[in-house]
Parts: structure tokens; sequence; C-alpha cells
């Protein structure tokens, strides 16, 4: 006869195998002391400089001759000290030289477990695994693993957490996946051409410095204004394309699968259940070829972007995948602000729209660029209602729902008695959602 809670604690008490990072890692920490010397160049050049004329060039040997090899030791300590175990409830990875340190992560706290492969990494064959975790800003990560190795990690993880057998859940094995939706090269290209947020960056790019000569004439000033703004119109344009190239959603038991990057490739999954809001952004340059983006909110995990671009009808159908029961709102059902709104947002107002319907509660805004949330009604978390003295003399309220990702979805300039009817039927919409939800866990 056993204890409720006794074999458990049997389990905990077994001894757990530890197992080390690929070999190849100490390659990648072996770099700390060489960046170390390179940001104290950058931070002050003028001393830097001083110290490198004064070398010699016997003494810069000597010098290199012994960085070199002290580096090389600083990884191989670093990666030898290193280890994780996978037991019964949690994953345990301790680390540190001098100072110890060991992260306990819950298993039942794992939100997503993304699988990495940077440039070199994926020449070496390996990978790196980054858990998101509730209650953590931070991603805890394995760096490195082979890849194979990785993938069986992740399955086992992902196992453990949707409440498999420790003994069986290594046998689990990945879950296979089916592909729903490929992005062009092509497609992406174009889309990233057709938004305004590049055009605008470009140019702030080419009239700001040109503004800046004209008034100060110090080349200096150009560069400072130049540099950041070229920076941000790369970061929208290229560097948008090469982070979302070969963009692929595919599904699985454990959720739908996001793979993407052009250099430094990518291997997501969209929690199931755990997704607190989705966005349908439709730019004004895109509605004619009828192109959205969407866009997630999601619990404890940094995953953000579901397709990058798509047309509406098959972005709509993806997103019933990740809303089961939910269907987007059309466009005729949102319904307008009463017109007396526009004495609080002249112009504006005309973008707001809502609709509610049995899954979610709809919010849309933007006249130029368009943003319909989608929030289910069982991911609320609290909803409140805001109404300023210009509002109040209006008779325009707004309703702020907030869900569990530290985020706002806002109804904006209802008509008073509506907002306070929104209020209320949404706390009862939203408590009885949380009935019926499906269980928030891993291929469940």
């Amino acid at each position: 006869m056993t204890t409720p809670g006794v074999d458990d604690a049997v389990r905990e008490r077994r001894p757990v195998a530890e197992r080390r990072l690929h070999p190849v890692t100490p390659l990648r920490r072996a770099w700390a002391p060489v960046a170390v010397l390179i940001g104290w160049a950058v931070h002050d050049p003028d001393q830097a400089q001083r110290h490198l004329t004064r070398l010699t060039t016997t003494t810069l040997l000597l010098a290199l001759a012994v960085l070199v090899p002290a580096a090389a030791l600083y990884g191989f300590l670093t990666w030898w000290f290193t280890h994780f175990a996978v037991t019964d409830s949690e994953l345990r990875i301790r680390t540190g030289l001098v100072f110890r340190r060991t992260a306990h992560i819950r298993l039942e706290r794992i939100q997503a477990i993304d699988i990495t492969q940077p440039l070199l990494a994926r020449v070496a064959g390996v990978s790196k695994l980054k858990l998101d975790v509730i209650g953590t800003d931070k991603k805890d990560e394995l760096a490195f693993l082979g890849a194979d190795e990785a993938r069986a990690l992740r399955a086992e993880l992902l196992a453990r957490a949707a409440g498999f057998a420790p003994e069986t859940a290594h046998e689990v094995g990945e879950a296979p996946s089916r592909q729903l939706l490929r992005v062009p090269p092509g497609v992406l290209a174009v889309s990233l051409v057709l938004t305004g947020a590049t055009w605008g960056t470009l140019a702030a790019a080419v009239v700001v410095p040109t503004v800046l000569w004209l008034a100060t004439e110090s080349v200096w000033t150009v560069l400072a204004s130049a540099v950041p703004l070229l920076g941000a119109a790369g970061a929208s344009s290229v560097g948008r394309f090469v982070a979302e190239y070969d963009w692929t959603v595919g599904e699985s038991p454990d959720g739908l699968r996001l793979d993407h990057g052009l250099l430094d490739r990518a291997h997501e999954t969209v929690p199931p259940g755990r997704v607190q809001t989705v966005r349908i952004v439709e730019p004004l340059l895109w509605r004619r070829r009828g192109w959205v983006r969407v866009e997630l909110d999601v619990a404890g995990s940094s995953n953000s972007v579901l397709l990058p671009v798509a047309p509406r009808e098959i972005a709509e159908s993806v997103v019933a995948r990740v809303l089961p029961g939910a269907t987007v709102p059309p466009r005729a059902s949102l319904s307008r602000p009463p017109r007396r709104a526009g004495r609080c947002m002249p112009v504006w107002w005309r973008g707001y729209g809502l609709s509610v319907t049995d899954a979610v509660f709809a919010a849309r805004t933007g006249l130029f660029r368009r943003s319909l949330s989608l929030v289910p009604h069982a991911k609320v978390q609290s909803v409140r209602l805001a109404q300023g003295p210009w509002e109040r003399l209006w008779g325009v309220a707004d309703v702020h729902l907030d869900t569990g990702a530290n985020k706002t979805v806002t109804a904006r300039l209802r008509d008073a008695e509506e907002a306070a009817e929104l209020l209320r039927g949404q706390a009862e919409r939203s408590r009885t959602g949380r009935k019926d939800a499906r269980p928030d866990r891993w291929m469940a």
C-alpha cells in the first residue's frame, strides 16, 4: 500500500544523470574575454589607441600568446562546469565557474520551447534550446546541443509538461507536423516594400541629416542622426526580410510550428491554449492585394508573429486553429462609435470598431493601418471602463480589457450606456468562458 505523494518523493530522491552541452560550446564561450577587451576599446578609444602605440611587436605577440590560451581555458572551464538534468518534475541547469548557479525550471510552468540555429551553429550542426517560463522575463537556454539531441530533448520536455509518465516521456518523440502555409520570399519582399514604416524611416534618414547639415554644417552631428535612422530603416526592411524569410506554419498536436530565418534559423511553437490576443494587421498599401499580418500575445512567451504576410482568407483559417471555436468577425459586423465621438477624436474615430461574439471580444483601431484585436473571453483577466471629462460631456467612454500577457485591448469611444452594458456583460462572459476553456496544457 502506498501513500499519495510518496512515489513522487521517492522519484525526486533518485539520482539524476547530469549531461553536458555539445563539445563545440567552449568555442562560443571563449570569446567572452576578447569581447571584454573590445568593449573597453570602444568605450575609451583614445586611451586604447595610446596603449596600442606603446606596444612593441614582441609585447603584442606575447600578449596574444597569453590571451588566446586564457580565452580557450575560460571557454573550456565554463563548459566543463555547466550541466543540465531532467528530473520527474523539473529541468535543472547548473552553471558557474566561481559563483555557482542552479536553475530549477518546473516543467508545468514551461510556456514555449524554441530551437534556434545561428549561421555558424548550422554549419557546426548544433542548436540552441530556448525556454519561455511563466514568471520570468529572460529566457533560459541550453547552448549548444547537437541538432538531433536538441529536438529529442525538446520532445521529452513537452511530453513531461503534457503529463506523460517520466518512464515513457522519452519514447514519445517529436510530434508529427503538417504544413499549413509557406510564405514565398517574393511575397515577403513586396510586402516590406509596401509597408509605410520602411519608406517613412528612409525619408527621415534623408531629410533629417540634410536639415541638420544646413543648420550646423557639422559632419559629426549629421552622422549621429543618419546612422541610427539608416539602421532603423534597415531593421524594418532588410532585417525583417532576413528574420522572416521562408516563413512556414505547420500544425502538430503540441501547437502550431513556426520555422523561419535566412541566416539564423528558428523553430518555434505557438503553445495551445496560451494565446491571449490575436491581432490582424492590415496596412493601407496591402488592402488592394488582400494581405494581412497576424500577430500574437502569448502569456510568458516572446513569440509575437504568427504570419508575416498572407491572404486574408488563409490568415483567418490559421487564426481559427490558434483560437478553436472562434471566427474572425466580418468587417460589416464591426459597429462604429456614435458620430458625436468625432468631437473627442476628429477623423480617427472612423477607424474604431467593435464586435462581440460568443467566443471573442473584437476591437478595431487605426484608419490607415487597421488592427483588429481578438481576445477570447476566457483570457480576459479584468474589465475597466474609463471616461475623461471631455468624453463625459459627449456621452462616450472607453472599455479596457486586460489579458494574461500584461496587454490591454480597448474598445474606444463607445456610447456611455453601451460601455456600461459591455462592462457587465464581459465580466459574465469571461467567467463562463473560463469554465468551458480547454486545459491549458501541452498536447491537451
